[in-house]
Parts: C-alpha cells; sequence; structure tokens
C-alpha cells in the first residue's frame, strides 16, 4: 500500500467513527431520558403511595373517628 492509499482508509475510517459516535450519543440520551420517565412515573407515584397509603387506610378503617 502506498502512502495515498493509507491516508484514504484513515480518513474513510474517521469518517465511520464519526457516525458510530453520534449514533452512540444519540442512544446515551435516549436511554438516559428512558430513566428519567421510568423515575418520574413509576418511582415517584410509588413513594407516594407509601406516603398516603396509611392516613387512607386509617381514615377507612375507622381509626380516625
Amino acid at each position: 500500500m502506498n502512502e495515498q492509499e493509507v491516508q484514504k482508509q484513515l480518513e474513510e475510517q474517521n469518517e465511520l467513527l464519526q457516525k458510530i459516535y453520534a449514533s452512540t450519543e444519540k442512544t446515551r440520551k435516549y436511554f438516559l431520558w428512558t430513566l428519567i420517565l421510568s423515575i418520574i412515573f413509576f418511582i415517584f407515584p410509588l413513594f407516594g403511595i407509601f406516603l398516603i397509603a396509611p392516613s387512607f387506610l386509617h381514615t377507612v378503617t375507622g381509626g380516625g373517628i
């Protein structure tokens, strides 16, 4: 291989690496937002249930009378 062919291959590899990097960043952001939405829509309501359920059960069972 001569120097021009090596340089051309390096440029092609660099271009492909840039595309892989962009795709990886999109995937990372997708997983980050999936995690954030999972926390908002699952963990927070679950935490709220643990806070509200005791007072609700206390009211329903007549403990407040």
